[in-house]
C-alpha cells in the first residue's frame, strides 16, 4: 500500500437511517444532515425510470443526449460539457488533471471536505486561507496566498457548509491572477448566481455543478462541469468511459424536460430556509447565519452540540454535527417542508428547557 496514505482518514459521510435502531426508526426518520431535497425527484423522473428498460446496456460515453441538453439548459455549447457520477468525482479528475505530488491546492475555510480529500488523495498539499468570522471568503487574502506552486483554486459559490455566498466581482478578482480556479456552483438553482457567461472570457475558469440538490437526484449521482474546450477535452479523455449511469442519463433527462416543476419546489424550500432561519432565531442556544443554499448553519452557545445532535438523533431527527477549526460547537440543518421545520424547532425547544 501507498505509505503516504497510512494517515489518510477518509471522509465522514452522514449517518444512514438504516444504522438506526429499530425503535428510533419506528418515530419516523425525518433526515436534516445530508442537504438533500425533501421534494424528491420530478414527476416525469419517477414515471421514466417505472418504465426504465436499459439496464442491460451500457450507456452513451460520449454524454451525447446529456450534453445537448445540458448545453440548452445552461447556455453553454455542448463541448464545453462533461458530466460525471456527481460533481465529486469532477472534483476528483480536475484535481487528477492539475495536480502533480507536492502540487499545491488552494481554497478558503471552513468549505467542502472533497476539495481537500481528493488532493491529499492524489498527494497533493491542501493549503488554506481562513474566512471572516462571519464565514465570508476574502479575496485578497486568497490571492495573498497563492505561490508558484499552486496549480488549482476551489471556490465553492455559496458555500457548504456555511451557506455564505461570494460576489461573481469577488470571484472575478481571483479569477484575474491567471490561476486555474474551479468555481463550484453546486445550489446554483438556489441563487441564479453563475459565473458561465464568463467562461468564454477566462480561459482559466472552470464550473461544476449538480443534479442532488435542485432535481433531487443524490441518489443517482449526476454532476457536471462547463469547462474550457482543452480541459473539457482532457477531461473526457480520462474519465471512466461510463460514468454516469444509463438510468441517471435517463433522469437528468426528464429533469431538464421539467424544470418549472423542480424550480417550484426549490422556491419552497428558499421559502422555508427564510422561515426556519427566523425560528432558529428566536432559540437561545443557536446563533444561526445567513444562508444561500438549502441548509443553515448554527454555532451552539452554551450548549454542547455533539449532545444535541445525539438526543436529536434519539428522537428520529438527523443533523450534521461539525466541531472543526473555526466551526467548534456547530449544527447544520438541512431545508425540510414546513411540517419538519415544526418538529425540528418543537425538539430544540424542548432541548432548550432541558
Amino acid at each position: 500500500m501507498r505509505r503516504e496514505l497510512d494517515k489518510f482518514v477518509g471522509y465522514a459521510a452522514c449517518k444512514s437511517p438504516e444504522a438506526l435502531d429499530r425503535e428510533t426508526r419506528a418515530m419516523g426518520i425525518l433526515k436534516l444532515d445530508a442537504n438533500e431535497n425533501v421534494y424528491g425527484p420530478s414527476p416525469r423522473v419517477k414515471a421514466a425510470l417505472a418504465s426504465f428498460d436499459d439496464a442491460h446496456i451500457y450507456p452513451d460515453s460520449c454524454q451525447t443526449e446529456l450534453r445537448k441538453a445540458l448545453a440548452v439548459y445552461t447556455g453553454v455549447a455542448a463541448e464545453h460539457i462533461v458530466a460525471g457520477s456527481g460533481s465529486d468525482q469532477l472534483i476528483d479528475l480536475l484535481i487528477r488533471l492539475f495536480v502533480n505530488p507536492g502540487d499545491e491546492v488552494l481554497t478558503a475555510t471552513p468549505t467542502f471536505a472533497m476539495y481537500k480529500f481528493f488532493t491529499e488523495l492524489a498527494g497533493g498539499k491542501f493549503v488554506t486561507v481562513s474566512r471572516d468570522d462571519e464565514f465570508n471568503l476574502v479575496p485578497e487574502k486568497l490571492i495573498k496566498a497563492i505561490s508558484k506552486k499552486t496549480k488549482l483554486i476551489f471556490i465553492a459559490m455559496p458555500n457548504n457548509p456555511t451557506g455564505t455566498q461570494i460576489s461573481v466581482d469577488a470571484v472575478k478578482k481571483i479569477i484575474d491572477t491567471g490561476v486555474p480556479v474551479v468555481v463550484d456552483e453546486a445550489y446554483y438553482e438556489f441563487t441564479g448566481q453563475t459565473l458561465a457567461p464568463e467562461l468564454d472570457k477566462y480561459p482559466n475558469l472552470m464550473i461544476l455543478r449538480t443534479f442532488s440538490k435542485w432535481a433531487g437526484l443524490a441518489g443517482l449521482r449526476v454532476g457536471y462541469g462547463l469547462l474550457p474546450v482543452n480541459v473539457a477535452e482532457k477531461l473526457d479523455a480520462i474519465k471512466d468511459p461510463y460514468c454516469v449511469n444509463a438510468a441517471a442519463v435517463t433522469a437528468a433527462r426528464e429533469s431538464l424536460n421539467d424544470v418549472d416543476y423542480l424550480m417550484g419546489n426549490v422556491k419552497l424550500m428558499i421559502s422555508e430556509r427564510d422561515r426556519l432561519f427566523n425560528a432558529l432565531s428566536s432559540i437561545k442556544y443557536l446563533k444561526p447565519y445567513p444562508s444561500a443554499a438549502n441548509f443553515i448553519l448554527c454555532k451552539v452557545k452554551a450548549r454542547i452540540a455533539l449532545q444535541i445532535q445525539v438526543v436529536l438523533e434519539r428522537r428520529g431527527i438527523l443533523v450534521r454535527y461539525f466541531n472543526s477549526p473555526q466551526m467548534e460547537n456547530c449544527l447544520r440543518f438541512s431545508i425540510g417542508r414546513p411540517e419538519d421545520t415544526d418538529r425540528l424547532i418543537a425538539e430544540l425547544q424542548k432541548i432548550g428547557e432541558m
